[in-house]
């Protein structure tokens, strides 16, 4: 929508000096293409700062499969050559990180499994072609875990080394949260963007199911999986929703939702949310709990209308659902590797394709028949509310890399198909980053992200 993109829109971005604690690292996108337009750096400039973080951080981090600081120069001095010819795309100069179950042309992309270490597809994946279109430059590959499932990654968590950073799209949310990259492309079956930006101290976003294309991408279900994005802003989260969003006429449904001013937007009334309890609500956390009552108190103090919701009892079985689905459909589509190489699968995934192995067809297309009904009854019983807030995870991120996580509401939103986004804004009981989850109707993406700048804007010391 127009407002959205006039607020991320970096010529209409002040430019604030850079100072010993402003550096280049720490520019967001939308901060550095400002800084790039006034003269006061170059791609280069940035590219080198991004380089330099990486260098540095990564040998205790771990967060990146695949990095070449040689490539990345010579990609910035093109964008540079590019952009003193005169050319102003979306992304022109700024470096993107690629979680490693994406295509690349020219990396390998291996997907977090010895099976297919050192493979190389030849081909991008559509929503990094749609990067390098628009300007972008692909710094290299971020480590995922096993084929995107749980199994850990090694990667660490830059607030606290011995913690995890949340699986699947670990190295994506450390690497974006260490400021090596401003930008980071990520997935989410379950949990797995907003999750590692809730522990990561982040911004992630899931959009709708649909609206970002899946081609050239790791599959592990029909129905669930979705690209998601890691940024430090909200306005750096808009600027890669447009450059890779579907559209056009072979999109008609999300199309006339997108471009649907009334929907995508709150005028002459308040804004209503509602703070949301469900079936995993009793497993969050006291400190951040708190801190999301500030949050609430906060904003109905700005004039929105803030009230409890809970989610109808028919959510109370939907993490069975998801189970069913997921298990079931990795068992179907990883059957060719697992039949001829299952000794180089990890325990973990081990058990998730035996467990789906057992589960009959039938079982899957029920579990799917309720993900679709539930789907329904959420986009209903929202009601009059705009949108829904709540924890983006259970507490801040457990001590240990292959600590479990704790369960909490991302996978449900992930079942609905609706659009979800962790603004870091809380702390949880030792002092560690929580995210506060945003959600939405399905296709009310752009209600979502204008939601989330206004709540930074009114509660961000309210934590």
């Amino acid at each position: 929508m127009s407002e959205l993109l006039a607020a991320a829109d970096p010529a209409a971005a002040p430019v604030v000096p850079l100072t010993r604690t402003n550096t280049l690292a720490r520019l967001t996108a939308t901060a550095f293409l400002a800084h790039r337009e006034s003269g006061a750096c170059s791609a280069l400039d940035y590219a080198r700062a991004c380089a330099d973080r990486i260098e540095q951080l990564d040998p205790g981090l771990g967060a990146w499969k695949h990095f070449e600081r040689d490539v990345l120069e010579a990609r910035a001095r093109r964008a540079d050559d590019r952009f003193a010819q005169g050319e102003r795309k979306p992304l022109c100069g700024v470096p993107v990180g690629v979680k490693d179950i994406f295509n690349t042309y020219d990396m390998p992309t291996g997907m977090g499994s010895p099976i297919l270490d050192g493979y190389t597809p030849g081909n991008d994946a559509r929503v990094v072609s749609n990067v390098r279109l628009e300007g972008g430059l692909v710094a290299g590959k971020t480590v995922t875990a096993e084929f995107a499932v749980h199994h850990p990654s090694g990667t660490r968590n830059p607030h606290d080394l011995a913690r995890t950073p949340g699986t699947s799209s670990s190295g994506s949310a450390a690497a974006v949260a260490a400021r090596m990259v401003p930008l980071a492309f990520a997935s989410q079956t379950g949990g797995s963007t907003i999750r590692p930006a809730s522990y990561c101290g982040i911004y992630g976003y899931k959009p709708s199911f649909g609206l970002l294309p899946r081609t050239g991408s790791l599959k592990t279900t029909d129905t669930l999986d979705t690209v998601g994005l890691m940024a430090r802003s909200v306005d750096d989260l808009a600027l890669l929703f447009e450059v890779t969003r579907v559209r056009g006429r072979n999109y008609p449904v999300s199309d006339a939702a997108l471009s649907d001013q009334a929907r995508q937007s709150v005028a002459g009334r308040r804004w209503r949310v509602g703070v949301v309890r469900g079936p995993k609500s009793s497993g969050e956390a006291a400190a951040p709990l708190t801190a999301l009552e500030r949050v609430a108190a906060a904003l109905s103090r700005a004039g929105i209308e803030v009230g409890d919701y809970t989610l109808p009892a028919a959510f109370d079985t939907a993490h069975d659902i998801h189970e069913t689905i997921y298990r079931r459909a990795l068992a179907y589509y990883f059957k060719t590797e697992w039949q001829s190489q299952d000794g180089l699968f990890s325990d973990r995934l081990r058990r998730m394709i035996e467990g789906g192995l057992t589960l009959p067809v039938e079982s899957y297309h029920q579990a799917c028949a309720r993900q679709t009904g539930l789907a329904r009854l959420f986009d209903s019983e929202m009601g009059d509310r705009d949108v829904l807030i709540g924890l983006a995870t259970a507490d801040e991120a457990p001590a240990g890399l292959d600590a479990p996580e704790p369960d909490d509401h991302s996978l449900i939103w992930t079942l609905c198909g609706a659009p979800a986004l962790s603004v870091p804004l809380l702390a949880g009981t030792g002092g560690l980053p929580v995210g506060v989850q945003i959600v939405a109707r399905r296709f009310n993406d752009y209600l979502l992200l204008g939601f989330a700048r206004r709540l930074v804007e009114i509660a961000g010391g309210a934590a």
